[in-house]
Order: structure tokens, then C-alpha cells, then sequence
């Protein structure tokens, strides 16, 4: 009995213990829970008392101003620019390939072997200059066959006239028949056909071995050479010896969009030379300048242009045979146009607008018509007159009215409808850490002092 008793009593003592720690950790639990409300409750008024002390300030909930006010409750710093007067260039933009004037392949015109090559790769040639001298040897010796051999039949040409006359004056004296007289005259004719075959010949002996020089049709660039020193070349050979490419002048060729040309053709009919600009790919750096040339005959019908070329001197060779450039081709000037530049103008559901900024530093919307555009400018047909400020910079932020301040001006608070200054959230700020530093509120008596 005494044993189970000694049992009874440990066990006891082992749920008493582990009830005890189930006590502080509930206990524990709590007083966590109670602290989060806490803190949660000053969170609660804080907020609140940043919201009413705000209360004054039209825009978000929670005491933030709104948007085109400002921190701290001063005007928005905003860009500015003049409506101002220029001359705008009304242009066409397109994508164009330059195109030579000519691309020759130099073929010889008499066979032979190749004894003397003139150029160098990437040479620049002229007209005329000679590229190669094919051997003249054999040709030489077919021109002095054709000469000789008209030497020979010229001195039987001579010798049948001389025979001729001869048998005339006999036939007068009625001492040869008359037959014979036609007959001398017949081979007359016949030498004299061939006395002109003869000389046929001898252009031709001529001509074959001034072809022995290989000469360029044009000027030009020469390309990489297709045959060497000691080949033999046949007349008309299809690879030939060079291509010259001529690049000075030379053209682009670039296509129009169907709707503007009309607009080409009406500055073309009135005697106006088009200037055309050859621009790199990154539009910056300008490669030649030229003129617009012509229009092609007819409207590519899947696409809708057509094809056009504009002529360039290329005198510095800055333009390259199949090289891709931009054109810009102006096709008139719009003189004296108002302009802005072209961040002011916005877009809105009735159509484009911009911010005026008013003598008082406030903006109003102003709708406005625009017209041509270029790179950085708007021109502006209808809403705005020289001299008006615009705003350029910042106009995402802001509303009818909003006061708004330029860079360098100093700080201007905002002010409300009543005329006053409208609190924003540093004073707000300041004001809180006041109290919390033991400042009386507004009509109370001062700390420490009598009543």
C-alpha cells in the first residue's frame, strides 16, 4: 500500500509541472496578442491624424497630395518654350540603293594572248585609257597583206583605165570593134570592185589591230582582274578582263509612295529642282548631296510606289555602286510657319492639345491644329499665336489650373481657392513633431504657467 501510494503521489507532482509550464505559455500567449492590438489601434490613429490633418487638400485619400501639386505643397516645375516663326521643309523620306550610270564588262574584240596588263585593281580609269595590249604581231602581218594586196589590184585598175582609153581612140578611128571596147570597160568595173574590197580589208587590218589595245568605254572604278599576264583570250570572251563601274555621277534609286506623286509632279512642272539628300543608315551623317531626276512610267501594283532616281556628282565618291542610304528629297518650303516643338504637343480623346502657360503661372489646355512635321518640330495651323509659352516637359502631371513653376524660379507654394496655401505634408510633418515635444495645442495655456 505505502508503494502505490509513492507512485501516486510522483505522478501527481509530473501533471502539476507540466500544467504549470501549459499555464505560461497560454499567459504568454496573450500578452502577444494584446501587444499587436495595441499596435495596431496607434497605428490606426496615427494615420487618422495624418488624414484629418490633410483633410484640406483636394486629391488621394490618406492625406498624399494630388498628382500636378508638387511636394511639400509647391507648384510643379515644369519645361517652357515660345511659339516661334521658321521656315519648314515639307520632305520625303524613303530607302534608296545606289545605282551607277554604267557597268561595264571589258571584252576584247580580237583573239590572241595577252601581253601587257595597264590597270591595277581598284584602279580609277578614264575613257579611252587602255587596260591590256593583246599581241600584235599576227595582226600587223594581216594588215600588210591587205595593204599589199591592194597595192596590186590599184596598179591593174590603173593599167585597165590606161587600156581602155586606148581602145576608145582606136574605136574612133573605126580600128577595133566595139566589142572589145565594152569588154575593156567591164573589167575596169571589176578592178575597181575589188581595188574597194581591197581597201574593205585594210580598214579592217587596221581596225583589228587597234583593237589590239583593250580600252575602257567608260570612266570609272576597275574591279578585281578575271585574267592574268600570258592567257590567251578569245574575242568576246563572256568573264572579258575587267568590270568598270562608273561612279562619278551616279544615281539612287528609290521608290514613292503612289499618294505623293502628284506632289512631285507639281514641283517638277513648275521648273523647281528637287534637292535630294543621301543620309547613312543612322539618318545623322549626310553621305552626298543631288537632285531629284524622274519618275519611272508606271505603279507597282503590289506594292502601291513607284519607282523614281535622284542624281548625285559624287565627286568625292562617298557613294558606293549598290550601297542602301536613306533619301530625303524636299519637295517645297512652308515659309514663315508657327512652331513648337514637337514634346509639347499631346493627344487627347479630342484630339491634340497642349499646356498654355499663363502670365499667372497657371496652364490651360489649349486645342490646336497641327500640320507638317519634321524631326523636333509640330507646325501648328490653328490655337496658338507667336510668342505663346507652351509647356514642353512635365505636362503628364498636369490639369486645368495647376500652378506650376519653371527651373530657377524660386519655390512657390500652391495656393487654394480661398487664396490661402494649401498645407502639404511637411507641415503637416512638423507639426506632429511639435506636439509630441510637448507643445500646447492652439488656445491653451502654456506648460507650467497659470491658467
Amino acid at each position: 500500500m505505502r508503494r502505490i501510494s509513492a507512485a501516486a503521489v510522483n505522478a501527481a507532482r509530473r501533471r502539476s509541472r507540466s500544467a504549470g509550464k501549459v499555464g505560461i505559455v497560454g499567459i504568454l500567449v496573450v500578452v502577444l496578442v494584446i501587444a499587436g492590438l495595441a499596435g495596431l489601434a496607434w497605428y490606426l490613429g496615427q494615420r487618422n491624424a495624418a488624414g484629418q490633418g490633410m483633410a484640406g487638400m483636394p486629391g488621394r485619400p490618406g492625406g498624399f497630395p494630388p498628382p500636378g501639386m508638387g511636394g511639400f505643397g509647391f507648384a510643379t516645375t515644369v519645361g517652357a518654350a515660345e511659339v516661334t516663326q521658321q521656315d519648314i521643309p515639307v520632305q520625303l523620306e524613303a530607302l534608296g540603293t545606289v545605282v551607277p550610270l554604267a557597268t561595264v564588262t571589258v571584252r576584247p574584240q580580237v583573239s590572241g594572248m595577252i601581253t601587257e596588263i595597264r590597270f591595277r585593281e581598284g584602279q580609277t580609269v578614264t575613257k579611252g585609257q587602255v587596260l591590256a595590249v593583246i599581241d600584235r604581231r599576227p595582226l600587223q602581218m594581216s594588215l600588210d597583206q591587205a595593204e599589199g594586196n591592194l597595192q596590186r589590184d590599184e596598179a591593174q585598175l590603173q593599167n585597165a583605165k590606161l587600156q581602155l582609153e586606148r581602145f576608145r581612140t582606136l574605136l574612133s578611128q573605126d580600128s577595133i570593134a566595139e566589142q572589145e571596147v565594152d569588154a575593156q570597160a567591164a573589167t575596169v568595173k571589176q578592178l575597181e570592185g575589188t581595188v574597194a574590197a581591197d581597201r574593205a580589208a585594210v580598214g579592217t587590218a587596221r581596225l583589228n589591230l587597234d583593237f589590239s589595245e583593250v580600252k575602257s568605254p567608260v570612266s570609272g572604278r576597275v574591279g578585281l582582274r578575271v585574267i592574268d599576264l600570258g592567257n590567251y583570250i578569245a574575242a568576246g570572251d563572256a568573264s572579258g578582263i575587267a568590270v568598270v563601274t562608273q561612279i562619278s555621277p551616279t544615281d539612287v534609286e528609290f521608290t514613292v509612295p503612289q499618294d505623293r506623286v502628284s506632289e512631285i509632279q507639281e514641283s517638277v512642272a513648275k521648273g523647281s529642282a528637287l534637292p535630294a539628300t543621301a543620309l547613312d543608315r543612322t539618318r545623322v551623317n549626310m553621305l552626298a548631296q543631288g537632285q531629284f531626276g524622274t519618275l519611272d512610267n508606271l505603279v507597282n501594283t503590289e506594292t502601291g510606289t513607284v519607282r523614281a532616281k535622284a542624281r548625285f556628282a559624287n565627286d568625292e565618291a562617298t557613294l558606293y555602286p549598290s550601297q542602301f542610304v536613306n533619301l530625303r528629297l524636299t519637295l517645297r518650303v512652308i515659309d514663315g510657319a508657327l512652331v513648337v516643338p514637337a514634346s509639347a504637343v499631346r493627344n487627347g480623346s479630342n484630339g491634340d492639345f497642349v499646356w498654355l502657360l499663363n502670365a499667372d503661372k497657371t496652364v490651360s489646355q489649349r486645342a490646336i491644329k497641327r500640320g507638317q512635321v519634321t524631326a523636333d518640330k509640330v507646325q501648328v495651323l490653328d490655337g496658338l499665336k507667336l510668342g505663346d509659352k507652351i509647356v514642353t516637359e512635365g505636362g503628364d502631371r498636369l490639369k486645368e489650373g495647376d500652378q506650376v513653376s519653371l527651373p530657377g524660379d524660386k519655390p512657390t507654394p500652391r495656393m487654394g481657392p480661398n487664396g490661402q496655401q494649401q498645407p502639404g505634408q511637411g507641415g503637416e510633418r512638423r507639426r506632429r513633431r511639435e506636439g509630441a515635444a510637448g507643445s500646447p495645442p492652439a488656445g491653451g495655456p502654456p506648460p507650467g504657467g497659470a491658467p
